[in-house]
């Protein structure tokens, strides 16, 4: 008896015919179910130690085929979570913009193309199979495609000049973009209907996309999901500074941006993983993410990813109009009390010193009744802590603002100028995959909602959670419909069906509301509690501009 038979996950694997991209001859490999083709590890960009902090160099070429059969390369990162190794432990290589491709194994020509960017807080992360996998989408006839970016220091270190001008990550994700553009018909996709979409960081990034002349023409759709350029934590505002007090934790006390350049460039990467700002106690989570896209200088012969505001940007309407889906879940906060426990086994901050960094107040005295107002508003009474009912109530604090809060700015900001449609959705749904909700802790297991992360797992296919599909497969095809619904359609709706029976219509700015994506559907305000609309209106009055 052939063991094979039985275990599938020992059979030989299966190489696909070659595909020729502008770089040469590659070769992929049969998924072991049969379902679909995957191209793993394609270099669609390159790093040296000359553009360490800089724009990506072009891809690389080769003689003979390529074969594309790793998906396990990441860029260098310290993970807080343990899907890109051990947490707190450097890992990854610097070598790393690679990019995976999956096609259905019949492929008709032209068809259309999901281009994911992975989350992660710009430090974390990569586009592996392990985590983003394509079972659950490329059967509805979408061409999936995931890959890195660099992370932290290497791809956001900003020091005003060219030799570090920053948002490096962002530039790599554009040199993705253009490599789907020049290549993806070799696997059948069709360069002119691109869906990007993504989560978190990932979510911030298509948001920056939008916004960016860099990434104009490279997609004709977009998905932001939990994240947008608006968030206080997915910008940089004094980069330069940031820089100056990381190399004066690591022993050099210089404001020199060349001296410094000089400082970041000769460190190992495995200490430049390493280098921390001392952790102020009085702050939360969000406070401590110095890593994110920033402001640019000009430079002679290089193209700057970003160079105004984002606010500013949308509130001008200079953006790329293309119908958009944005959206969050009901309970963003769950999950980041589960990372705040990763950093410090108690909570200790307090509200007052970890409002969001781009709020400005004209007095001290008048920031501290704000911050009076917000306490009181989430924690009544309660101290900050470790305790059930504490964490439940900080909980709202941390995705009232910092998670949902600028989704619902930025599409109110999109819908006054744009002629394009803007489907909201609020994520509810509570399943046996709400992955981001087992991350958060045991007391949110037995609350209702979703929290942040969990609806990637009813989108993408984990083979360590291939088990659990059983128990939602509803829900994970009903997603699944309405993601490559949008991709194929604009639309995620374009008709009524058992699966969603009713239509999914876009937000009008005279009655701007959500949809629902849960077990039964409906709509909510987009603006659906009181503390929301709390921060609208202080946004409107202390926005750091």
């Amino acid at each position: 008896m052939r063991i094979s038979k039985w275990l599938p996950w020992t059979r030989a694997r299966q190489l696909t015919a070659p595909v020729r991209v502008r770089s040469g001859l590659v070769r992929g490999s049969v998924a072991k179910d049969g379902t679909h083709l995957r191209f793993l590890g394609i270099p669609y960009a390159s790093v040296t130690p000359e553009n360490r902090f800089q724009a990506p160099g072009p891809e690389p070429s080769w003689d003979g085929v390529y074969d594309a059969l790793d998906g396990k390369v990441i860029c260098p990162q310290c993970p807080v979570l343990p899907t890109g190794g051990l947490p707190g432990r450097p890992t990854g290589q610097e070598d790393c913009l690679k990019i995976n491709v999956f096609t259905p194994v019949q492929n008709a020509e032209k068809l259309p193309v999901m281009v994911f960017i992975h989350g992660g807080g710009f430090i974390e992360g990569s586009g592996v199979p392990l985590v983003y996998g394509p079972n659950y989408l490329v059967p509805k006839g979408v061409i999936l495609v995931t890959f890195n970016y660099r992370l932290n220091v290497t791809g956001y270190l900003n020091l005003g000049i060219k030799e570090a001008p920053g948002n490096a990550g962002m530039k790599d994700q554009v040199a993705a973009l253009k490599w789907v553009q020049k290549n993806i018909s070799s696997f059948g996709g069709d360069k002119d209907n691109v869906t990007i979409f993504g989560e978190s960081a990932g979510g911030a990034s298509v948001s920056y996309h939008l916004l960016s002349p860099m990434s104009r023409g490279l997609f004709q759709k977009a998905i932001s999901q939990s994240g947008s350029s608006l968030s206080p934590w997915a910008i940089q505002n004094d980069p330069e500074n940031m820089a100056h007090l990381l190399a004066k934790s690591c022993g050099r006390d210089t404001k020199d941006p060349y001296e410094l350049f000089e400082f970041f460039n000769k460190k190992p990467m495995k200490e430049l993983l390493m280098a921390k700002l001392p952790k102020d106690e009085r702050t939360l989570l969000f406070s401590n993410l110095i890593y994110a896209p920033s402001i640019e200088r000009k430079f002679d012969n290089a193209e700057p990813f970003l160079t105004e505001k984002p606010y500013n940007l949308l509130s001008k309407g200079e953006y790329t109009k293309v119908p958009t889906m944005i959206g969050t879940t009901d309970e963003e906060g769950y999950f980041f009390i589960g990372a705040e426990k990763h950093f410090s086994s108690k909570i200790t901050g307090e509200i007052e010193h970890s409002l969001p960094n781009n709020l400005k107040f004209p007095t001290e005295a008048e920031k501290l009744q704000i911050a009076k107002e917000i306490r009181e508003m989430y924690m009544g009474d309660e101290s900050i802590s470790n305790e059930k009912s504490s964490t439940l109530k900080l909980s709202k604090f941390y995705g009232d603002p910092f998670m949902t809060y600028p989704s619902l700015a930025e599409t109110e900001l999109i819908l006054k100028s744009t002629d394009k449609p803007v489907y909201n959705y609020c994520f509810k749904y509570s399943g046996f995959r709400n992955i981001g909700k087992v991350y958060g802790g045991l007391q949110f297991l037995s609350q209702p909602g979703a929290t942040h992360t969990d609806e990637l797992f009813y989108l993408f296919h984990q083979p360590f959670l291939s088990w659990l599909a059983k128990f939602d497969k509803q829900m994970i095809e009903k997603m699944t419909t309405l993601w490559t619904n949008f991709a194929k359609h604009g639309d995620p709706t374009p008709s009524t069906s058992e699966l969603v029976p009713q239509r999914w219509l876009p937000t009008d700015l005279t009655d701007p509301r959500s949809f629902i994506l849960d077990r039964d559907h409906g709509t909510v305000p987009l603006w659906f509690k009181d503390s929301l609309k709390y921060w609208r209106d202080l946004y409107a009055k202390y926005r750091k501009i």
